[in-house]
């Protein structure tokens, strides 16, 4: 764990660093370089006011870089005992005066830092944090590395508005700010949409960012969306291995290869191979991962990067344990068994997912100072699960409790083109950032649904166990019932997709930004039913999604900032799978978000984010009691969100923060909830923090504790998951420049707990005290 290194001096201006910033406004761009290239810069903010850059891409020194940067701005660069400042080209005088400027120090760190700056994702333009109207969580590399984090579901867990769900159908699911969502997942900015659960070994950064973002996302993006940002091949070699064992017989192992072919070429290898059992009885998982990348480079304006990905997941299907069967209005709680307890027979509960993507980003930058994007995703996904499961509550009157068993078979094929193109100008003093883009995708899906009868029965879908051994293995035969009242899904449905968006991130002074944008999306939805019902739907939504926000910055580290937007989901991907089919649930849900917030950069790798909210959605699915959706016609959700990420010292570094939430359903669902009941899996109250501190430049230690208020399982407000507060902590060591070691446990006091649920009788215990040991290599 070396220390950070100090501001580099003026004899250092000539090593040579590959950079790659964006154009755009000439204050962020400086910012950013200052933090890349590791050096003190003193700028002057009033001096850039209204100034753009056409950006940075390819190999400089220092003094040549700032020079490039600094192209058509009147200004230059002067050299200081401690760094660099940016003063004003002077005039032809004898003795031109140069002032000195306060620096603001922007120093580069090899010390795991939680605070991310800026994001691509948010705008599609590289831009800080701070000027981004709404509520954004990044998780770095190196909370990712500190944390042990193997999962989307592991690296949510500090952050606040963001809970996560079971996931019917062996899948990720999350909960953003009371909405639960098993479809808005992307990777690089495009959809990611398939029923698995996603590893994090390839993956840089993953950035959640909360609010209806369909202006950016389009289908999606409502109450929330979790971007993952891939590792890609660069100029800086790497060579990481990391080896990981731990409870419950778990073995792991990663490879980061980074290779430098020449000036022009770049290669990176990414895999990963898992094998682990569990705490719960009978369940363990097998992965393998495997994700190369080639960069080529071939002028200083345009970067050409390619990339796939191979994965195959094979693990039990653990749907957890089931509740108690109270008296009508009566709220219980999940059954008092061991943690480990299985219910229905892991044996015959199995999920298997095979993943091929190919991707493409091209970027060139004209001289003209337009930049042209264009990213392709191809995924196609082979998945298969099968559950015997807990299908009913425990009857405490009859002692038994009833198992049911289907599976479930899907395939999909999807293909995603974006072309974006930004520009930067002036109009006066007013700076503008454009962006104009046009996305076309398709997406194919076909999706078979076996219902498992039990006893060689026609008719038998439950049978009954006792809840002191709530398992079965009498024989169990899988169907497709195509007729009769239970329809079992023999689907094929095709999505096309066409978007067109523009957005402007205006400068009117410093002080006050604007971003204004609109998207239309044009869906066409062709879905056939090829049971029982022989139905054939097409439906055509002609959707537009805005978005406005206002940014005011009454000092520079410090932004204001209200915003309005929208998002739709048409029924499309996992959705059309959740429910029978007709032109009424095919009608496309509605988000609406209002938010105002503050971010503060207390310092340039230590910044405070807070967020007042309110999202009203209509048209909802929600999966109530044994695998039935229905139908709602409205929830809203209002919270409070704060949270801190940085280094508080040097030495310390933290992430965490706190919200506040409530919400409810604005109408009645017949026999199932009343107007007024509380939105599942929504707990009033939570708070996480995670703290590292490097004791010597050899030794650190990071505690970390999460609290989670109780919460309903489901709209019926029956169950409820009590509250908890875990404790989670790690060690960190450095043995010699190449070996580094890591002891990461979880629920250091063995609380009991329940992680997450899906509907009232599927509910998921959380581990006992876990821990994992891994030995990292860097050569």
């Amino acid at each position: 764990m070396p220390q950070p290194s100090v501001a580099q001096s003026i004899n250092t201006s000539a090593a040579v660093r590959t950079y790659d910033i964006s154009a755009g406004y000439l204050h962020d761009a400086l910012t950013q370089f200052s933090q890349q290239a590791g050096i003190k810069l003193a700028l002057d903010p009033a001096l850039l006011q209204g100034k753009v850059t056409h950006g940075l891409t390819g190999d400089f020194d220092i003094k040549a870089a700032l020079d490039q940067l600094l192209i058509g701005s009147g200004l230059q660069v002067a050299q200081r005992d401690d760094g660099f400042a940016i003063v004003v080209v002077p005039s032809a005088s004898p003795e031109p005066a140069v002032t000195t400027l306060p620096a603001i120090q922007v120093t580069a760190s090899n010390t795991n830092r939680y605070a991310a700056t800026s994001t691509s994702t948010a705008t599609k333009t590289n831009t800080l944090l701070r000027d981004v109207p709404q509520s954004i969580t990044v998780i770095t590399g190196d909370l990712i590395k500190d944390q042990s984090i193997r999962s989307l579901a592991d690296a949510v867990r500090y952050v606040p508005g963001v809970g996560v769900s079971q996931g019917e159908g062996n899948r990720d699911a999350l909960v953003f700010r009371g909405n639960r969502s098993t479809g808005d997942f992307f990777i690089d900015g495009i959809r990611d949409d398939a029923e698995f659960y996603r590893d994090l070994y390839n993956i840089d950064r993953v950035e959640v960012l909360k609010g209806a973002n369909g202006m950016i996302f389009g289908r999606g993006g409502s109450g929330g969306v979790v971007n993952r940002v891939t590792k890609m091949a660069n100029w800086e070699p790497v060579r990481e291995f990391s080896f990981q064992g731990g409870s419950f017989n778990q073995k792991r192992m990663t490879a980061d290869v980074g290779y430098v072919i020449n000036d022009v070429a770049a290669v990176r290898l990414n895999t990963v191979y898992e094998d682990s059992g569990s705490f719960r009885d009978g369940v363990s998982m097998e992965r393998l991962g495997i994700a190369p990348t080639v960069t080529i480079k071939p002028t200083s304006r345009t970067k050409v990067v390619l990339n796939m990905e191979r994965f195959h997941d094979d693990r039990t299907a653990d749907r957890g344990i089931t509740s108690v069967v109270g008296r009508t209005g009566q709220v219980t709680g999940p059954v008092d068994v061991s943690r480990s307890q299985f219910f229905g027979d892991p044996r015959r509960s199995l999920a298997e997912i095979d993943v091929l993507s190919f991707g493409s980003f091209i970027e060139h930058k004209f001289d003209s100072g337009i930049t042209l994007q264009n990213r392709t995703l191809y995924t196609t996904y082979d998945k298969f699960y099968q559950n015997v499961f807990a299908s009913g509550g425990f009857n405490p009157q009859t002692g038994m409790l009833p198992l049911g068993a289907y599976n479930n078979t899907t395939s999909r094929d999807n293909v995603f083109n974006q072309t974006n193109f930004l520009y930067s100008l002036n109009t006066g003093p007013i700076s503008h950032t454009l962006l104009a883009g046009v996305e076309v995708g398709r997406q194919e899906t076909h999706n078979r649904r076996e219902t498992g009868l039990f006893n060689n029965s026609a008719a038998d879908t439950n049978f009954f166990v006792p809840l002191s051994n709530p398992l079965t293995n009498v024989p169990i035969t899988f169907r497709n019932r195509n007729s009769g009242d239970g329809l079992d899904a023999l689907n094929r449905s095709t999505v096309n997709v066409t978007s067109l968006y523009i957005q402007d991130q205006i400068e009117i002074i410093p002080q006050l930004q604007v971003i204004a944008g609109v998207r239309y999306d044009s869906f066409e939805v062709d879905f056939q039913q090829k049971n029982g019902l022989k139905d054939h739907l097409k439906t055509n939504d002609d959707l537009i999604a805005p978005r406005f926000g206002v940014i005011f910055k009454p000092i520079e580290p410090v932004s204001f900032y209200a915003s309005y937007s929208q998002a739709y989901v048409p029924r499309a991907g996992d959705q059309l799978t959740a429910l029978n089919v007709t032109v009424e649930t095919l009608k496309p849900e509605k988000f609406t978000t209002m938010e105002t917030g503050v971010k503060w950069d207390i310092r340039p790798d230590l910044a405070f984010t807070g967020a007042v909210y309110q999202l009203d959605r209509t048209n909802v699915i929600n999966s109530v009691v044994g695998g039935q959706t229905f139908l709602t016609k409205g929830q809203r959700t209002e919270g409070v969100e704060i949270s801190l990420a940085g280094q508080l010292t040097q030495n310390w570094s933290v992430m965490g923060g706190y919200a506040y939430q409530t919400g409810e359903i604005t109408s009645d669902i017949l026999g199932i909830a009343r107007k007024g009941a509380t939105v599942a899996e929504l707990p009033r109250h939570t708070f996480s923090v995670w703290s590292r501190y490097d004791i010597t430049p050899n030794i650190g230690a990071a505690f970390g504790v999460i609290h989670r208020d109780s919460m309903f399982a489901s709209l019926t407000n029956r169950v409820s998951l009590p509250d908890f507060t875990r404790v989670d902590a790690a060690l960190f060591t450095k043995f010699s420049k190449s070996f580094r070691g890591q002891l990461n446990i979880e629920n250091l006091f063995d609380t009991k707990y329940f992680a997450a649920a899906h509907n009232d009788f599927n509910i998921t215990p959380g581990s006992p005290i876990a821990v994992r040991a891994s030995l990292i290599a860097n050569f």
